[in-house]
């Protein structure tokens, strides 16, 4: 008995995998013939130069103070070592934190990221799973991300489809 129902286990978990459908997409091919994807990046660019270089010139502010403490250190007071250091320590604090609103885990770079590249990732999602239920694939693998691809036939890449869909014909 336990043989019987082995077998039509395996029967019906083969008829099943033969059912299913699969397809691959290169993001990284589709991001490259968004032109808004592009501009998008070279904004993010342009935006990340600038707030770095705010960054640096406190950053800069901080080693000249520095070395100015370094030079004038043996004439100084007390107060007057105290007073420097504190000044020195307070915009190393000033760059760190502007350094972290800037480019940390939840930053302005991540959120400016996020706001433009959303619409254009959901774009993409939605015509990937429209070309998904019209074809029946039940899974599409991104092989530019997934590393665990060796090979994967060009019959089952949709990523022209995709491109096409979305309005850029290639």
């Amino acid at each position: 008995m336990k043989k019987v129902l082995l077998f039509l286990f395996l029967c019906a978990s083969t008829l099943s995998m033969q059912a299913q459908k699969f397809a691959l997409v290169d993001m990284d091919y589709i991001l490259k013939n968004i032109p808004a994807y592009e501009r998008a990046n070279e904004q993010l660019a342009q935006v990340s130069k600038k707030w770095q270089a705010e960054v640096d010139a406190l950053t800069t502010e901080a080693q000249t103070l520095y070395k100015n403490y370094q030079n004038e250190v043996v004439f100084l007071s007390a107060e007057q070592k105290k007073a420097k250091q504190d000044a020195i320590m307070e915009k190393e604090k000033q760059a760190a934190e502007l350094k972290r609103k800037y480019f940390g885990p939840e930053g302005e770079l991540f959120k400016k990221r996020t706001s433009l590249m959303s619409p254009i990732q959901d774009e993409i999602y939605n015509a990937i799973k429209d070309i998904s239920e019209l074809r029946g694939y039940q899974l599409v693998l991104d092989r530019a991300s997934d590393h665990g691809i060796i090979f994967g036939s060009p019959k089952i890449d949709i990523s022209n489809e995709v491109l096409s869909k979305l309005g850029y014909a290639n």
